[in-house]
């Protein structure tokens, strides 16, 4: 162990060497230089990836439970989209108390959801359509249901420190057990339970169900790596791993006991996560060095086996210190892309205007080593809806965004469309993050409302299922929000939405350009990609209230006279492919804007 845990120090420091001397940009707003027009990129460098949540995608047999026949029944849906690859979320077999993410068999899939079959059958079909299939690897935990579990509380050979256990303290004065330390889970309460079989305490930073695997195992390690192995071997194109910050927690001390954590003050609520500081549970260099190796696991196939590069995506709300080092160092590859969600965080915290927007692309490019790869995420399964935080007014702008700026972009199912948050009821929650809550403080906390079922059509049940009802109920706005009302409009959401896409897979300057991005205003920000010998496109957004007159020469003097629209939101009364001065450009309340040079 002492010489594993060398090899991650060693590989620490020099990604924080990295960091230091490679970040990029600096001063008020940032430049990118272009990689130029000939460079071939590998085919993650420049994707559009899109978030599948299966139970909430499309439901094939009437069970009003979204399943895999239904995913590959709407495929050509996404190929008209002009996806690079769809990640799906958990679709392993698993007792769903975490809908998924608490997997009784990492080798097999969830009934509800199909079979192995089914899932070859998925996979033939985006072939044909070049399309890549990209898994959720989670690899925190595992259901208490899953036989590795269980024989680890039977102690059997090999089993016995698959997870982490210990035996608590006992309290002095009541004389009672406890749990060895004030963790808590994320779900709300201690993250540790009393196994009364094994007479120990496990470990579980999520739900009671899913107990947190040991990693300082080295078993435990192969085992997981087997997982990956299993899944590129049956065609997919990588994996997005979930939950990456709880991998490890800190070492016991020399009498096997583990510290407290510190009160935060960050809320009143004991029992929640915030509570506590996070210090001794999150963000351990350990966790750096194993996405190392599964990166090596990924390329070790490649090698093997020839075929286009498997990627990795990586979850993490971590801070830009410790996120930047999953990307690897100049010594060892890491993660392709770990996930970008300052476009959620930032304005979660400061609110929507063109000042945060800078903030946040300021916090990625200006951190990133030089010679990886951005990427932009509006939302996801865990985050109220884009349009429901942004507002639906600004949907086409965050869109047009994140498929301006360089590099990669993940759509989360909906976004598309301008899909907004349902309301679910108390009695109809089914998170067990709001359910571990209470009616008065559950939407706090509770993922369901942009978990609704996706809306196909205006009819019933939102053309989704064919059955008499929906796992969680629909969103209210379905009839008019959906697939079939968007596709028949003169001008919409995902029609921009697609024009964007197309623009983005045609577009040298788009692929390969320079970047120049600014909050000109309060309320306006530029975007700028360029690139020698092509036309150059130019990004305006107003996210304020009253229409601005702005003159582009003062983001950049080489934008004088005339562009051309490309694409506008959908309450611009402008006109594509009409030209208009850059030194006197109108751009009225939530427009968006996408121009190039003539």
């Amino acid at each position: 162990m002492s010489v594993i845990w060398n090899q991650t120090v060693l590989r620490l420091r020099l990604g924080l060497l990295t960091l230091l001397f490679f970040a990029i940009g600096q001063g008020q707003g940032c430049q990118v230089q272009s990689s130029g027009a000939a460079e071939t990129k590998d085919w993650w460098e420049t994707a559009q990836f899109y978030q599948i949540y299966p139970r909430s995608f499309k439901d094939s047999d009437g069970d009003g439970i979204g399943d895999l026949n239904g995913i590959t029944s709407k495929l050509e849906y996404l190929k008209d989209l002009g996806v690079t690859a769809a990640w799906l979320s958990p679709i392993f077999a698993s007792p769903m108390v975490d809908f998924g993410y608490d997997i009784s068999d990492f080798f097999d899939i969830q009934p509800e959801y199909g079979t192995l079959d089914d899932f070859r059958a998925l996979i033939k079909k985006a072939k044909e359509l070049d399309l890549k299939i990209i898994l959720d690897f989670v690899p925190n935990h595992s259901s208490d249901e899953n036989e590795w579990f269980k024989k680890s509380v039977k102690r059997e050979k090999g089993y016995e420190d698959y997870y982490v256990w210990h035996d608590g303290k006992v309290n002095a004065e009541t004389g009672k057990r406890e749990p060895p330390t004030n963790w808590l889970q994320y779900f709300r309460g201690t993250a540790w339970e009393w196994n009364e079989e094994r007479q120990q305490y496990y470990l579980h930073q999520f739900a009671v169900q899913q107990p947190d695997l040991n990693y300082r195992n080295p078993l435990v390690v192969e085992q997981m790596k087997r997982v990956l192995r299993y899944w590129l071997n049956e065609g997919v194109a990588g994996f997005r791993c979930d939950a990456l910050p709880p991998l490890f927690e800190v070492l016991p001390d020399a009498d096997g006991q583990y510290p407290d954590e510190t009160v935060s003050g960050a809320t009143d609520d004991p029992d929640d996560r915030d509570y506590l500081t996070t210090t001794y549970i999150e963000d351990r260099p350990e966790t750096i060095d194993m996405v190392y190796q599964w990166r090596t696991v990924l390329d070790d196939h490649k090698r093997i086996y020839g075929g286009d590069s498997s990627v990795l995506l990586i979850e993490t709300y971590s801070a830009a210190w410790f996120t930047m080092q999953f990307y690897g160092n100049r010594t060892t590859e890491g993660a392709h892309l770990p996930f970008n969600f300052n476009l959620i965080t930032v304005m979660d915290q400061k609110g929507l205007s063109a000042q945060t927007v800078q903030e946040a692309i300021d916090l990625w490019l200006k951190n990133m080593p030089v010679g990886r790869t951005p990427n932009w995420v509006l939302g996801n399964h865990d985050k109220r809806r884009a349009a429901s935080r942004y507002g639906v007014d600004h949907i086409d702008g965050m869109n047009m965004l994140v498929m301006i700026l360089p590099g990669a972009s993940v759509t989360y199912q909906g976004e598309e469309i301008g899909m907004t948050d349902g309301e679910i009821s108390w009695e109809d929650t089914v998170d067990p993050w709001g359910c571990n809550s209470n009616p008065d403080i559950y939407e706090m906390y509770t993922r369901d409302p942009e978990r609704t079922p996706f809306q196909w059509t205006g009819g019933s049940n939102a053309g989704f299922t064919d059955g008499p009802t929906t796992w969680l109920p629909l969103a209210g706005d379905y009839e008019t929000v959906n697939v079939e009302t968007e596709l028949a409009a003169e001008h919409s959401h995902l029609k921009i939405y697609k024009m964007l896409v197309a623009l983005r897979k045609s577009s040298k300057t788009l692929q390969n350009g320079s970047t120049k991005y600014l909050a000109l205003t309060e309320d306006i920000f530029v975007v700028r990609r360029s690139l020698a010998n092509y036309p150059t496109i130019v990004g305006v957004i107003n996210f304020g209230s009253e229409t601005k007159t702005i003159d582009l020469r003062e983001f950049d003097k080489n934008l004088s006279g005339n562009l051309e629209l490309l694409v506008r939101s959908l309450a611009s009364t402008k006109s594509e492919g009409t030209s208009f001065s850059a030194q006197m450009l109108s751009v009225d309340p939530a427009e968006a804007l996408v121009l190039t040079t003539q």
